[in-house]
């Protein structure tokens, strides 16, 4: 593999790690599966290249996308928690429409922006870093979006989120409003994944319509390789997992098709995120299994040698 290709793979991993951390806000914090994220990927992308490409600041373009990401898992959890639509079928609606959304955004299947100022030139004419100048920002913005998460998940707020996830009706006791808690939650979740797309378009030169295809099988690989390595015991291991998984799976497909492994080509590329993703939910499925077996067997041991010490 060479040092460019390695380069791209870090990026590229660092970049999905965005979308792995709004995986894990819907799927694992919130229980909601969400089919969003192939539309509000290239929804972000859309948004902030129309933005550049009219001229206004990178960052401010990108800041634009996220809030047009949030927006559209806003009206995902509202179709769900207002009009009674089944999460997942509300995640499909949201993302057939927002195919049309993006085509009416973009003018056209695809807008380039090359030639105008993204937040990566910026970056780059500011540190100089080279070749590694896309993946130290993509690092800090990984980085980042971990630790507030991991912040925002310890407040108030982001235990009512957590409860209302966990336990809906254990949470309306207490006075939670679950409702909210989805718009909330969905907004975050899908402003995590409009921000990839928009750095995405950015760090490639061009918006397309069809970028979000597999967006969500690729995070779901990264969040199941990320809970493989480190598990999700802890809210901090969990989100620190989704940066590591990202990372480890564009490696392995990085080197898989560099090395010419069995002859993989870039064709195969979804054929290889479902033998990963399937070959990570057994790990860790067995490992759970192994882990409930040993307890099992603690507490049965311990129980023996209870009922000797009361015989005795």
């Amino acid at each position: 593999m060479t040092l460019f290709a390695l380069a791209g793979a870090f990026e590229t991993g660092l970049l999905f790690a965005l979308v792995a951390l709004s995986i894990f806000m819907s799927f694992r914090v919130l229980d909601f599966p969400d089919l969003t994220v192939d539309g509000s990927f290239p929804l972000g992308a859309a948004v902030s290249a129309a933005a550049i490409v009219h001229g206004i600041d990178p960052f401010i373009a990108t800041v634009f996308g996220m809030l047009a990401g949030a927006i559209a898992g806003f009206v995902t959890g509202l179709l769900n928690v207002r009009f009674g639509i089944m999460n997942l079928l509300a995640g499909i609606l949201s993302m057939v429409a927002l195919f049309s959304i993006n085509l009416r955004i973009m003018g056209r299947p695809n807008l380039p922006v090359y030639g105008h100022d993204t937040v990566f030139s910026r970056f780059e004419s500011l540190v100089g870093a080279g070749l590694w100048s896309n993946t130290i920002l993509l690092l800090i913005i990984a980085i980042g979006a971990k630790l507030i998460i991991d912040w925002f998940l310890k407040t108030e707020l982001g235990l009512g989120l957590r409860a209302s996830g966990e336990n809906p009706a254990m949470a309306e006791a207490q006075g939670i409003r679950n409702g909210a808690m989805t718009l909330l939650g969905m907004a975050i979740a899908n402003a995590l994944c409009a921000l990839a797309g928009s750095l995405f378009a950015q760090m490639q030169g061009v918006a397309d319509v069809t970028m979000g295809v597999g967006t969500i099988v690729t995070g779901l690989a990264a969040l199941i390789i990320g809970e493989a390595i480190l598990g999700r015991r802890t809210v901090f291991l969990a989100t620190l997992g989704c940066v590591i998984g990202a990372v480890v799976y564009r490696l392995f497909i990085a080197f898989a098709l560099s090395a010419g492994f069995i002859g993989i080509k870039p064709q195969d590329l979804n054929l290889i995120t479902a033998i990963v993703v399937a070959v990570a939910v057994v790990l860790s499925q067995s490992r759970g299994k192994k882990g409930r077996k040993s307890l099992f067997n603690f507490k049965l041991v311990r129980g023996a040698q209870q009922a000797d010490e009361e015989q005795s």
